[in-house]
């Protein structure tokens, strides 16, 4: 698996991966090119025998010094192989090259495994906000990760 730059050319393969795993709170194709035009750090995870994109994630900085992850997604195929920690590393790493010192993140409130990933980073939970997935009305967990390095 090789980590590069998002580009508009990856949203085709994105959207059935946001399909599968995310149903009816999928991202369109739209929000795709939006991030994308807004400038915000995205990364694909390719797959090294055939180029396939097989994850994603992304970061948004909002100066002068915090950050919000935008999404993490690792085709289900592919889950468990360690992409989701590549993704996320990247994403942090990025994080401290721009000077962020706090970086955070809503995650589905009955998403354990992704919040146990995360957690391995340093985020913990700090509120909840109700309702916030739609149109399942599912609760979104917010945590946050101090970045030590740029206290």
């Amino acid at each position: 698996m090789t980590l590069a730059r998002f580009r508009w050319w990856h949203i085709e393969e994105a959207l059935p991966i946001e399909a599968d795993l995310f149903g009816a709170e999928r991202w369109s194709a739209a929000m795709f090119w939006n991030e994308l035009a807004s400038g915000h750090h995205y990364l694909a995870a390719l797959d090294d025998g055939t180029g396939a994109l097989v994850g994603y994630a992304g970061l948004a900085v909002a100066p002068p010094d915090e950050a919000w992850v935008q999404n993490v997604a690792v085709r289900r195929d592919r889950q468990r192989g360690g992409i989701g920690r590549a993704l996320v590393t990247e994403l942090l790493a990025e994080a401290t090259r721009r000077g962020v010192r706090s970086v955070l993140l809503e995650v589905a409130v009955d998403n354990a495994p992704a919040q146990r990933l995360y957690a391995t980073y340093g985020f913990e939970p700090v509120g909840v906000r109700r309702g916030y997935y739609q149109p399942t009305n599912t609760d979104a967990l917010v945590m946050r990760a101090e970045l030590a390095q740029n206290r």
